[in-house]
């Protein structure tokens, strides 16, 4: 077992019972430029015809596609927390940590510690795949589980520039409308992606919900959801 610290924030809490969005681009100082720092956090709910629930983990958010790819620290575990009652503490982790080219996972099982310290869950193994550089690794277990880490299109739209100029007050139009993705003429009238060929570090879960047990809580519909969140840890 190897302990673990909480170096870096959570991402946003989310339930899944829709697509969930996390959105916290450059996180704390100690953690930027590093596979430390949170970028995204995303659920899906299982599609229709799917007993399945996939979780994605966006990390390093400034890794652009005309320099070399970015890595993951091997002094970095990631923790997926899931809570099944709904009292806003984990009941389960899905754990990553890479090392000498492969990330490897463990869980879903329940932590030893809760909160900011832990330990790698070693004796609950859950799979392994090679780190992905240019062409997308995708391996699928035995169980059901298939499992990706590596760099991917930043999924974050943001238009930095027309940000700015609303808050100095220097657009009293305000935000621009989406434009049309595909097209490739200049207009001043829509928003423009600045994130647009950015890459994240991403590391990808879908499990079975059969290995993520049974929830008792429920939303302000009565749904049945799970409460999930996520951590970066260094190692002390």
């Amino acid at each position: 077992m190897k302990n673990k610290n909480l170096i870096t924030g959570l991402g946003v809490l989310s339930l899944i019972a829709a697509l969930l969005v996390a959105a916290d681009h450059i996180d704390a100082p100690d953690s930027m430029g590093t596979s430390a720092d949170i970028a995204d956090y995303y659920a899906f709910e299982p599609s229709l015809g799917s007993d399945n629930t996939v979780f994605a983990v966006d990390l390093q958010s400034n890794v652009l596609p005309d320099l070399a790819y970015g890595t993951f620290d091997e002094n970095v575990l990631t923790e997926i927390n899931i809570d099944t009652n709904g009292d806003l503490v984990e009941d389960l982790v899905i754990q990553a940590i890479p090392r000498d080219g492969k990330m490897y996972f463990f869980g879903p099982v329940a932590p030893t510690t809760t909160g900011t310290s832990g330990q790698v869950m070693v004796d609950s193994p859950l799979g392994s795949v090679d780190i992905s550089t240019d062409t997308a690794i995708v391996e699928t277990t035995s169980s059901g589980v298939s499992l990706f880490a590596g760099p991917r299109q930043d999924a974050f739209f943001f238009d930095f520039f027309q940000f700015n100029a609303v808050i100095g007050g220097m657009a009293p139009e305000g935000f621009k409308p989406a434009g049309d993705p595909n097209s490739t003429e200049d207009d001043d009238t829509t928003a423009v992606d600045t994130f647009d060929g950015a890459n994240t570090m991403s590391i990808v879960v879908e499990i079975p919900n059969t290995m993520l047990g049974e929830t008792t809580a429920t939303n302000a519909l009565g749904l049945t959801v799970y409460k999930t969140w996520v951590t970066t840890n260094a190692k002390q």
